[in-house]
């Protein structure tokens, strides 16, 4: 049997096709999870840009950040994804996790609802609440975009990450109220500054839900060694993400980045976040059925059963749970027990 996993990041519900159908197209469906052993993760809501740059245009070093999309056209899309995949929860085919005691894995595919880029967020955070009382359980506070929160990295390369201004007075303010409610704030995509925002106000795990060492592979969208060692001194979490620009042109290279990261940081603090649906996978991956092909690339490294479990799944779900526990304990009257 397959190990569990536990994934960081995926786009399916972007895709024509649903999640519940087998198909030959794209990454993911519920077959191929099942082959694979994937039993849950991050199901990103996001909102494309109707002028945006083409998937898989050429990077260089001075590749511009996709413009800003407007908030009301983000709040269809939004509306939209969540539907989505609360129908794929109403019709058996996942089930979402809502708290704490949801993030146990199981027979169904557990599902994390998350939002990719907060542009359907209004600045005054009023719809805030509502969407999670709908289901929102993490928030990436930017894509590779402006928003009125912060600044994105482009899809750049080489390049630091370091490519623009940090939060917004909004931004702050987001992250504080994801905080009280217990909405994981995921930094992915989010230039350098903008991260050390987060680090300076955060009192949770800093989280990065999918990319990869820039000491390894030197994209915008990747980690400096500094930021690896603050996510590890929060106790947080990286998912190494898939796509092939940012982590490697070989399958093996997906290992790698894992086993990097963690002997810098610990295995504690390295999760899987492959970006199925949403990224060009390298050589070798053909998606979420051969997850279990970069658990063995991890074995041929040295990687033993305990370790492992960590990185599968355990990582990703001690920190979603650190997060709603944290709020639930904050929110909960003096003198109550």
């Amino acid at each position: 049997m397959a190990l569990p996993v536990f994934d960081g990041h995926n786009d399916v519900l972007l895709r024509d096709r649903s999640f519940a159908d087998a198909s030959d197209e794209g990454h993911l469906d519920l077959a191929r999870a099942r082959a694979g052993g994937f039993a849950g993760g991050f199901f990103a809501i996001f909102t494309p840009h109707p002028d945006g740059f083409e998937p898989g245009a050429e990077r260089a070093p001075d590749t511009p950040p996709e413009p800003a999309v407007e908030h009301e056209h983000a709040l269809g899309h939004t509306w939209s994804g969540a539907r989505k995949l609360l129908e794929l929860e109403r019709a058996g085919a996942l089930r979402v996790a809502r708290s704490p005691g949801d993030l146990e894995l199981g027979d169904d595919v557990l599902a994390v609802m998350h939002i990719e880029g907060a542009e359907a967020i209004d600045p005054e955070l009023a719809l805030l609440p509502a969407l999670h009382t709908l289901g929102l359980r993490s928030l990436g506070l930017t894509w590779s975009r402006p928003n009125a929160f912060g600044h994105g990295v482009p899809f750049a390369y080489p390049s630091s990450p370091d490519t623009g201004p940090g939060l917004t007075d909004a931004g702050l303010a987001l992250v504080r109220a994801c905080e009280e409610l217990g909405i994981l704030v995921d930094l992915a995509h989010l230039d350098e500054r903008g991260f050390w925002d987060v680090a300076a106000v955060t009192e949770r795990p800093l989280v990065v839900t999918h990319a990869c060492s820039h000491a390894l592979v030197p994209s915008a969208r990747n980690l400096t060694d500094r930021q690896l060692d603050a996510v590890r001194d929060s106790d947080g979490v990286v998912g190494v993400c898939f796509h092939h620009e940012d982590v490697g042109p070989e399958r093996t290279d997906i290992a790698r980045q894992v086993d990097h990261i963690a002997r810098r940081l610990g295995p504690r603090h390295v999760a899987l976040g492959s970006d199925f649906d949403g990224c060009e996978l390298p050589a070798g991956m053909r998606g979420a059925q051969d997850l279990p092909l970069v658990l063995d690339d991890l074995r041929a490294l040295g990687w033993e059963e305990p370790e492992l479990r960590l990185v599968a799944h355990e990582n990703f779900l001690r920190v979603l749970r650190q997060v709603q526990n944290a709020a639930s304990s904050r929110a909960m009257p003096t003198g109550s027990s």
